[in-house]
């Protein structure tokens, strides 16, 4: 469907300033799911905001945030580029992960009051943003998550002082949660996920497993990587496994 998609929402985070989050969604009257999409170490890129508005075009309030918030002006977008790389990987082990936690927090309240969500809230993130978007479902709020290729949970290394801990708050999780992997991606290697895998199953959760033959960014709709067909497929299963969850 046709959608808004140059809304912006900026919110205050306690403790760290106010964070904008650009929202994407239905043009037509009425109210949807919410989704939080969280961005790669980039912020809010062009093929973020595509994404954001294909989910959006598929009946969900989508609120994308800029996680760097407190180190950037409003409106930064990193380049896909090495320099953009390296201030993206330095400002991900710089900032705590109890900021990260605390900006999930605050938006999922708002995104919750937005007069055209049903309340009803998941989480999508890519890359680093699959880590926060699996750290914002720890909220019960949170009824879905969809994790694509989620950097750092294996290895407990997100945030200051590279010392996260997510995989022992797994058992908090009550919200049902995809995850989609490349199995070509160096960032995740094979003993990684199955580390994620044996604790989803040491903790009893509802959670779907996909992995395909891709490399780490294959969504990603600019550079060598991108992956359309896996691109479509995926997306399917994302759609159809949050109409199940969010309806």
């Amino acid at each position: 469907m046709i959608i808004h998609s140059h809304e912006v929402q900026d919110i205050d985070v306690p403790g760290s300033g106010t964070m904008r989050m650009h929202l994407f969604r239905p043009a037509v009257e009425g109210r949807f799911p919410g989704l939080l999409l969280f961005s790669e170490i980039y912020q809010v890129t062009a093929p973020i905001r595509r994404l954001a508005a294909m989910l959006a075009g598929n009946g969900h309030v989508v609120a994308v945030p800029e996680v760097y918030h407190e180190f950037e002006p409003a409106g930064t977008v990193l380049a896909y580029d090495p320099a953009g790389t390296d201030r993206g990987n330095a400002l991900k082990i710089t900032k705590p992960v109890a900021a990260f936690d605390a900006d999930a927090g605050a938006a999922l309240t708002a995104l919750a009051a937005h007069p055209a969500c049903t309340g009803r809230l998941g989480t999508f993130g890519v890359c680093l943003g699959g880590h926060l978007a699996y750290r914002a479902a720890l909220d019960p709020r949170v009824s879905a998550a969809a994790c694509f290729y989620p950097t750092d949970i294996h290895s407990g290394t997100l945030g200051e002082g590279r010392a996260d801990d997510s995989l022992a708050r797994m058992a908090e999780l009550r919200a049902q949660i995809l995850f989609v992997w490349g199995r070509q991606d160096p960032h995740i290697p094979f003993a990684g996920r199955e580390a994620i895998r044996a604790r989803l199953e040491a903790v009893g959760a509802s959670y779907a497993w996909h992995e395909v033959n891709a490399q780490h960014a294959f969504l990603r709709d600019e550079g060598p990587r991108y992956d359309p067909a896996l691109f479509l497929e995926t997306m399917a299963l994302t759609l159809a496994f949050y109409r199940r969850t969010l309806a």
